[in-house]
């Protein structure tokens, strides 16, 4: 199984990148993964537009058969224990999964409609930048769980 995160924008800042690479480099311990950024449409920035050409450049990018999980602040929210359980799901499936962060003005009906489950990282409203890192953390959280590893405590 491979695991690609989605993303539209780039981390301009600097300040995610060293630690989404070492969160990248846990994972590859335990699955193939990859973090796939997509540009954001600045061209229609703030319409209905960029979200509609957000969605074409993610579902572009998307195998036929890739289960795509999208991030939602309307999705189930996980306790890291329950999104390992998620995680162990998706492992058994045996399909790749590409997990959809949207850009800042969130993703289309498109991309919602094409994923088999919407996901909720928290309540709280998170940068997108940000959430990019959280998912990842998680993720490596969830195959600590699953083998039994001290890092979830």
């Amino acid at each position: 199984m491979r695991l690609r995160i989605l993303a539209i924008g780039r981390d301009r800042s600097g300040l995610y990148q060293p630690a989404l690479e070492e969160y990248a480099k846990r994972i590859a311990r335990y699955a193939r993964v990859e973090v796939v950024e997509v540009p954001e449409a600045r061209k229609h920035a703030g319409t209905p537009r960029a979200r509609e050409e957000e969605a074409e450049a993610l579902l572009a990018r998307l195998g036929a058969r890739e289960r795509l999980v999208a991030l939602d602040e309307r999705g189930r929210e996980h306790t890291s224990v329950e999104l390992a359980r998620r995680l162990a799901a998706w492992l058994e499936g045996g399909r790749d999964v590409a997990l959809v962060i949207g850009g800042s003005d969130g993703l289309a009906e498109a991309v919602l409609q094409r994923a088999e489950e919407r996901l909720s990282l928290s309540r709280l409203t998170l940068a997108h930048r940000l959430a990019r890192l959280v998912l990842l953390e998680q993720l490596y959280r969830g195959f600590t769980i699953l083998r039994g590893e001290p890092y979830h405590k």
